[in-house]
């Protein structure tokens, strides 16, 4: 199976930082609207879409919209730009990169600091700060303030390429995961699966697993799989230990993260189903960050059985992240035979 680049572009390439995934929910919105029995948005702005099975119980499967991105908090006098982070940044990743400011029309802009020419001898040595950028519209205050104001939304400018035999854009973490839930929608189209399945596309996870908090307290599930990306630490300069999963390894099947431990069932549950269908797998232990999976694990009353499906990823909150296609082939057969199977499996141990 190759996987469909043109949506995963597409999926990819669409603008929505946390709190402003309109444009993504238009898109997914588009792509599963025939894929299922109903789909409502929450308050939050959450998609539920629901695939009738037997109604005895529910399984949850979560893949968040949001990507990384910034909010505008301050025009200054020469037109320039200064903003606050949502999400997590490295800030040496910002250095000479492009972005796209989201106001009355979309401009495209770029991340300025101080000239390497005219920094001290200490400020060269210093690591950089998120307050040492500025984002350059090329126009002047009052031309950027008939457009832009304070409190608008700022995404990163870079588009899904293919290299080798992987993928690179910005917003893999969390696209593909997205793109993976919507393929897997289109192979359970016309299967018989064994209870109500509930896809969840949810918002908000990357300050803080906003979305997925508010769609679990709402959808109660049994089960829970959330798709999210991982580490792929497996470049120079790494040691084994530190590698979390590595590129064209298989699917990663996660055991806990800094948020979360998996339920052990779940975690057997899917390495057996891996394993069943001939689908190349990877334990995955991170040990920094989290994920829709504590979401879906605790805010249901007893908690869920949950677990996670987990994607390689390179160059993670980057706009250079890079993910195996074969890694994207196997998680989308694990999730679909997982949904398939779940009914299947002795829970009691």
């Amino acid at each position: 199976m190759a996987i469909n680049i043109k949506l995963l572009k597409e999926v990819c390439e669409v603008a929505g930082a946390p709190g402003f995934e309109n444009r993504v929910r238009e898109l997914v919105l588009k792509k599963i609207k025939d894929l299922v029995d109903n789909i409502s948005i929450d308050n939050m702005g959450n998609i539920v879409a629901i695939k009738n099975g037997n109604t005895s119980r529910k399984v949850m499967a979560a893949a968040h919209m949001d990507e990384i991105g910034f909010v505008v908090t301050h025009i200054t006098k020469e037109g320039f730009l200064k903003f606050h982070t949502l999400g997590g940044f490295d800030p040496k990743t910002l250095t000479a990169q492009r972005v796209i400011v989201h106001g009355k029309k979309d401009l495209i802009g770029v991340m300025g600091a101080k000239p390497i020419h005219v920094m001290t001898d200490e400020e060269r040595n210093k690591a950089p700060k998120i307050s040492d950028y500025f984002i350059d519209l090329g126009m002047k205050k009052k031309e950027v303030e008939k457009l832009i104001s304070v409190g608008d939304s700022v995404t990163r400018e870079r588009g899904l390429i293919e290299i080798g035999d992987c993928v690179n854009c910005k917003s893999l973490d969390n696209r593909v995961s997205v793109f993976i839930l919507i393929e897997a929608l289109k192979q359970l189209e016309g299967e018989k699966i064994p209870y109500d399945f509930y896809a969840v596309f949810t918002v908000q996870e990357e300050v803080g697993i906003r979305g997925a908090q508010v769609a679990t307290l709402s959808i109660n599930p049994d089960f829970g799989i959330c798709i999210d990306t991982t580490i792929a630490f497996d470049t120079p300069g790494s040691s084994d230990c530190e590698k979390i999963t590595s590129l064209g390894h298989g699917t990663g099947i996660k055991i806990m993260d800094s948020r979360t431990i998996c339920d052990q069932r779940m975690v057997k549950f899917m390495k057996q189903t891996a394993d069943n269908n001939n689908i190349k797998w990877q334990p995955e232990i991170l040990t920094g960050g989290g994920t829709d999976t504590m979401g879906i694990q605790q805010f249901t009353a007893g908690g869920s059985i949950a677990g996670a499906i987990s994607i390689p990823t390179r160059h993670i909150h980057q706009v250079i992240e890079t993910c195996s296609k074969e890694d994207i082939e196997s998680s989308i057969d694990l999730l679909v035979n997982c949904i398939k199977g779940i009914g299947d499996y002795d829970w009691s141990h």
